[in-house]
């Protein structure tokens, strides 16, 4: 068998979680391969919500491997939380495995992380979590990090941590107070958790390929979304490590051979979380009814996401970027209210600004540069809506394997402009709410 990929086609929140939970029902393993606890991935079944922050979403299936992958940063305090809640709610954790290359995020990272974002002033603040992310990433690539199968070398890891707390004590005395970190105290909590970690930490890529040897289906889990990414999303106000089809090579240990299918997951709207420009962002009623009617708050940090029209702008490079056969369209109920929807396909720039830049004054690709994507106006197709349906109403076109009429022209304009299949509708949370549709 091969692997398929699923990521983000946004700014993240797209729904990733529940359509990663509906396809592991058909996989051996779901392997996380970026980011740490800063993306949540929230998935029901039936009237039971599951919140995840860095387990992988396919933990809820019986017997799939849950794998942590390489690319990942893992806060051990907040895994060995999210591991006893699974199971205190009868969720067994026993094929949750940590990649032995994975970082670790140490209290003081969570400081630093603090310290940094509180030293940017105004308009240069990332909108960073706080979760210490960043900080260790930056300490990966600086070599001086702390993976996971430092646990079993006592000797080392204290070395480590206690280099670790004397460096973040400089740099935060020297942004903004007398911070320092007590590395006696950062060992003794990690070593009260090695008990439920140790055991879990394995060499994930000879786990990974020796299950495909065999003939296993693994599903690659990104987080956040391919606008979030550190190389292309828009920086600086993204996230600190890659969300895109080739990370998920790196950060899983499976060669890209492998990869048979990559499915891109967007919303029927768009939506972002912190700073950074938006073209299509509706500061009006419709924007809120979509934050309200799409509960549009952060699963991680309850932070509100700023909504706006569908923009294939963004999808379309997706696309592109990231090999993408195949999208999953979330939340389509939330717009149901409305007689009339937008989609905007291009961008316009003002004369001036395409002529200093070499463009033309429509463009249908991203910008590379925030100061050009300031001055990027939508345009858009206006489609008539799909109107309300009842849960029965919708249940019969999951049946049939149709869609309503409204969304089908709705679809239809997206597979069009982005040259990507829609397999699955979303019209709601639970794992049933999901229409396939011909190609899943």
């Amino acid at each position: 068998m091969a692997c398929t990929v699923l990521l983000g086609t946004q700014w993240g929140d797209e729904g990733k979680g529940k359509i990663t939970d509906l396809l592991a029902r058909d996989q051996d393993a779901v392997v996380r391969f970026q980011g740490g606890n800063n993306a949540g991935h929230t998935i029901v079944v039936g009237d039971v919500k599951f919140k995840l922050h860095i387990v992988p979403s396919g933990v809820i299936r019986e017997g799939v491997a849950a794998v942590i992958g390489d690319g990942c940063v893992v806060d051990p305090w907040v895994l060995d939380k999210e591991l006893r809640d699974l199971e205190s709610r009868g969720i067994s954790t026993s094929n949750v495995v940590v990649s032995d290359r994975a970082h670790l995020i140490m209290p003081y990272h969570r400081e630093l992380d603090r310290v940094q974002e509180a030293s940017r002033a105004g308009s240069s603040r990332v909108g960073t979590t706080g979760r210490g992310i960043g900080p260790c990433y930056q300490d990966k690539m600086g070599r001086t990090g702390i993976r996971a199968s430092d646990l079993r070398y006592p000797s080392l890891l204290e070395e480590k941590v206690r280099k670790g707390c004397r460096d973040a004590s400089a740099i935060c005395g020297a942004l903004g107070g007398p911070v320092t970190f007590d590395p006696d105290e950062v060992l003794g909590k990690l070593r009260a958790l090695e008990g439920n970690l140790v055991p879990r930490t394995r060499d994930a890529p000879a786990l990974l390929n020796d299950m495909l040897d065999r003939g296993a289906r693994v599903l690659l889990e990104g987080a956040q979304g391919t606008f979030l990414d550190i190389d292309r999303g828009t920086y600086p106000y993204v996230t600190s490590s890659s969300c895109s089809t080739g990370n998920a090579s790196a950060g899983s240990g499976i060669g890209p051979s492998w990869f048979e299918r990559v499915i891109g997951v967007s919303k029927a709207y768009t939506t972002r979380v912190g700073e950074g420009p938006f073209p299509t962002e509706l500061n009006d009623h419709v924007g809120e009814m979509m934050r309200e009617v799409g509960r549009e708050f952060g699963t991680t940090t309850n932070r509100p996401r700023r909504c706006g029209w569908l923009d294939l702008v963004l999808v379309r490079s997706s696309v592109r970027w990231n090999s993408i056969g195949e999208l999953a369209l979330t939340k389509t109920d939330v717009l149901s209210t409305l007689k009339e929807v937008k989609v905007c396909t291009e961008y316009a720039l003002p004369r001036e600004t395409a002529e200093r830049c070499g463009l033309p004054t429509v463009i249908r690709d991203f910008p590379s540069h925030l100061e050009l994507l300031k001055e990027c106006r939508p345009i858009y197709r206006t489609l008539k809506g799909w109107g309300e349906l009842s849960k029965e109403e919708w249940e019969a076109h999951r049946s049939d394997g149709t869609l309503p009429q409204g969304l089908d022209g709705y679809v239809s304009l997206i597979e069009r402009e982005v040259l990507a299949a829609v397999t699955l509708v979303s019209y709601g949370p639970g794992r049933e709410e999901t229409i396939e549709l011909g190609g899943s």
